[in-house]
């Protein structure tokens, strides 16, 4: 047992490259939309949708509670994890408007299908790097940015920045051998679909470590950045709109959907916006991490970072 974990340990010790067959849109078709329904049991399993709704009750609270609140959801997938936004939303009297866009067709057919007669959601097919300016409140990446090299990220985090109006909050995989081996099983006793067992564990091999979080944040001089450690191995990562922040020029406004964002009825896919979409973003959600480890000691990090210690 002690040299396959020391293996894993030296393939995880840095972010893997190697591309998903997700990012591939050539690659699509039925088997694609199945896996979309086939990630939801392992967001589901994982707890998944809990660390998001962390990251957007922070930047809600920090915004001075509003009663009226728009996300919008990039690289969505199904958009599963957004449903405990909107118990969330009920809950508080929150009048909530979720936006889901994905590049890809399958995961937007079916994003419409699970949000079919949900008035408050509405999904689009568009790239990130193609948003409008100030697009919604708070924009969400899940289990996204790990699609992109390190080189790249800076450039994913100041696209979402500029589409959003109070901040951004970013939950995706910590990189951990527990994580790796929990999803290679979960993978292949929950799904088989060829896209699930490839890019399950890929996923959690290009996911991150504090570390990674500490070289984006100097890297933007966003000192407002912070990050956590949650169960199931996850990051969430949330950057308030401040003036400060590399992003243009927004208003606070609660203006509808947003600019470029279109304002459809519920569950159906917008129209007329995906046109000239850059191909780099990252496709779909990527599989849930997780394992049933315990939950560290809190810590916290400089510079306005907070984390909570997670196995090594």
């Amino acid at each position: 047992m002690t040299q396959p974990r020391s293996r894993m340990l030296r393939r995880l010790g840095a972010r893997a490259t190697a591309p998903e067959l997700m990012d591939d849109l050539a690659q699509g078709g039925a088997e694609l939309r199945e896996a979309h329904r086939h990630l939801r049991r392992l967001n589901l399993l994982f707890a998944a949708s809990g660390r998001t709704l962390y990251g957007v009750v922070r930047l809600w609270a920090l915004a001075g509670r509003p009663r009226r609140l728009t996300v919008l959801d990039i690289g969505a997938g199904s958009g599963d994890v957004n449903a405990a936004l909107l118990r969330w939303a009920d809950a508080r009297g929150v009048a909530i408007h979720i936006t889901l866009a994905d590049r890809s067709e399958e995961a937007c057919a079916e994003a419409a299908a699970l949000y079919a007669g949900e008035p408050r959601v509405t999904v689009v097919r568009r790239d990130l790097f193609a948003l409008g300016e100030a697009a919604a409140d708070i924009v969400t990446a899940s289990q996204f940015v790990h699609h992109f090299h390190d080189d790249a990220l800076p450039e994913v985090v100041r696209a979402m920045l500029r589409a959003s109006r109070r901040g951004i909050v970013i939950q995706d995989i910590h990189r951990h051998w527990l994580a790796w081996s929990a999803v290679w099983l979960a993978a292949r006793l929950i799904s088989g679909n060829r896209f699930v067992v490839n890019d399950g564990p890929l996923s959690v091999a290009k996911g991150f470590r504090a570390a990674d979080w500490e070289r984006l944040r100097l890297h933007l001089d966003e000192r407002g950045l912070a990050y956590s450690w949650r169960p199931l191995f996850r990051y969430v990562v949330t950057v308030p709109k401040t003036s400060g922040s590399d992003s243009g020029s927004v208003s606070a406004t609660d203006a509808g959907n947003g600019a470029g964002i279109s304002g459809g009825a519920g569950g159906g896919t917008g129209e007329g916006i995906g046109e000239g979409t850059a191909s780099r973003t990252g496709a779909g959600i990527g599989a849930g991490a997780g394992a049933g480890a315990g939950s560290g000691a809190g810590t916290s990090g400089g510079n306005g970072s907070t984390e909570r210690e997670a196995p090594t």
